[in-house]
């Protein structure tokens, strides 16, 4: 297994671990933390296994971290009206 899957894999983990901490902010900070963090590593998985590979890490972070991205396309809908 490469670097980038591992490191991928290393990020889901910790992702699922900083959801059953308990926090005051429905754990929104770790979750700019973990977008910060999943971007460049989406972008090296992509970069060394290709689009498709790509695309299945972003699934698997988008299911992980659904929040944020239903805030965003009601932001985005909100926007387009």
């Amino acid at each position: 297994m490469s670097v980038s899957l591992i490191l991928a894999c290393l990020w889901a983990v910790v992702a699922n671990v900083a959801a059953l901490i308990p926090s005051r902010d429905n754990l929104w900070r770790r979750a700019y933390w973990l977008i910060g963090a999943g971007i460049p590593i989406l972008g090296l998985v992509t970069y060394a296994h290709g689009p498709w590979a790509g695309l299945l890490v972003m699934l698997g972070g988008m299911s992980m971290l659904r929040w944020p991205v239903v805030y965003l396309g009601r932001w985005l809908r909100r926007r387009v009206r």
